[in-house]
């Protein structure tokens, strides 16, 4: 998986479980676990990334910004990259279907979301987190410029 999907879907599973647990809805321990080191291992290298995901959804992130310094993080450090593996495996095994429908709804926003970046290619990198919790195999590298 490339390293900026995993990034992304990192980012997009600690949203999607800050949003199930303002509701009724529950998502497995071992994903709340994953998803809880994931953000100390996290908060040791770019507290201030971790500061901006913590308050999503209530406040606007800027996505492509976090994924980008989640991936330079986890580059930097095979701890943080690690965490967001653990966290990614866990996120693809949940069951909640609410969970996997919250993750393709913040690819969507991704997807609508206007390019701020040159680095990032919007379209595709949504259409492989989309195609990861759909079962597909979507091998295709993500435009970097």
């Amino acid at each position: 998986m490339e390293p900026l999907t995993t990034a992304a879907i990192a980012i997009g599973s600690i949203i999607a479980t800050k949003a199930l647990e303002e509701t009724t809805e529950k998502v497995t321990g071992t994903l709340l676990d994953k998803t809880g080191k994931f953000l100390v291992t996290l908060k040791k290298h770019s507290p201030y990334t971790v500061a901006a995901i913590e308050k999503a959804p209530k406040q606007p992130l800027d996505y492509g910004k976090a994924v980008l310094e989640v991936q330079s993080a986890a580059q930097a450090n095979p701890e943080v990259a690690q965490a967001a593996q653990e966290l990614v495996q866990a996120a693809k095994a949940e069951p909640n279907p609410n969970f996997i429908q919250s993750i393709q709804q913040l690819a969507d926003t991704l997807k609508s979301q206007p390019q701020q970046s040159s680095v990032i290619n919007n379209q595709k990198l949504a259409d492989e987190i989309k195609n990861v919790f759909q079962g597909n195999t979507f091998n295709a590298p993500v435009t970097f410029n």
